[in-house]
């Protein structure tokens, strides 16, 4: 448990797991969530990896002494936790607006990015078709109540308990989703993707009410050489919901870019 320092000043809260010298692997949250949203992925991982959980600012236990969050520091912030970890190089996985920050960051310096996992999100990359798809699936996902954007009706009726810890989560931010400016502003384009030669792996669910999967396998298509993990029967929020097939799913990237014998 410590405190990096981003650019402008901002202490942002981060944890280590695991063992010194494994290859790292570095967990963006979502809006809903922090550091301790990867609860069912970190005890898994760090067997193997070096696991590194943080908190935007904003959000848990970083500094949120502002009213609004411009989400274009977001990058800053994980990129102060690389410095501060130690860690040469990471793979970084971004859930849903996590995944904006996480690309960025990974193109500001991509000898620090083994790879990226944008989890349920296109990453924020700046291409006309694949923002018409986006704006399609939102304006879908806005008919229906957020939660039931995010879990399935068959996993809040059956498991009641985690459903109440996820949405109890989000009582430890200061930042809301109506307090997140720039969510969408500057991002990369395809191209610009493709060329840093970072491994790109978009991981989703096919029963994801806020992206789509033809939305997902339109990116991945456009994005050259990128992974896809479309994974059946899988929602949004699979990294809380189902985290045995998110986990599986991520593994086998993390086997591609470190190898299955780590």
């Amino acid at each position: 448990m410590a405190f990096a320092n981003s650019a402008d000043g901002a202490r942002i809260y981060y944890e280590a797991h695991g063992t010194d010298g494994t290859p790292a692997v570095l967990f963006v949250h979502g809006s809903g969530g922090h550091h301790a949203a990867w609860w069912q992925q970190v005890p898994e991982l760090s067997a193997k990896y070096t696991v590194i959980t943080l908190d935007l600012r904003g959000f848990g236990r970083s500094d949120s002494g502002m009213d609004e969050f411009d989400s274009r520091a977001f990058p800053d912030d994980i990129q102060a936790v690389l410095a501060a970890s130690g860690v040469e190089k990471a793979v970084l996985v971004g859930q849903s607006i996590g995944a904006a920050a996480a690309l960025k960051a990974a193109l500001r310096d991509p000898s620090k990015a083994a790879g990226v996992v944008l989890a349920h999100s296109l990453g924020g990359i700046a291409d006309e078709e694949l923002a018409a798809l986006v704006r399609a699936d939102r304006a879908e996902a806005e008919k229906l109540p957020v939660l039931d954007r995010l879990l399935t009706a068959r996993f809040r009726e059956q498991d009641p308990a985690k459903t109440f810890l996820f949405r109890q989560m989000g009582t430890f931010n200061t930042a809301k989703m109506a307090d997140l400016r720039n969510l969408n502003a500057d991002g990369p384009g395809v191209q610009q993707v493709v060329d840093s030669g970072i491994p790109i792996c978009f991981l989703a669910g096919e029963r994801d009410a806020v992206l789509s999967a033809d939305t997902v396998r339109a990116a991945a298509k456009r994005v050259t050489g990128s992974v896809l993990e479309l994974v059946p029967d899988a929602p949004h929020s699979m990294y809380w919901e189902a985290p045995g097939l998110f986990n599986a799913a991520l593994g086998r990237f993390l086997d591609r870019i470190y190898g299955a014998k780590q």
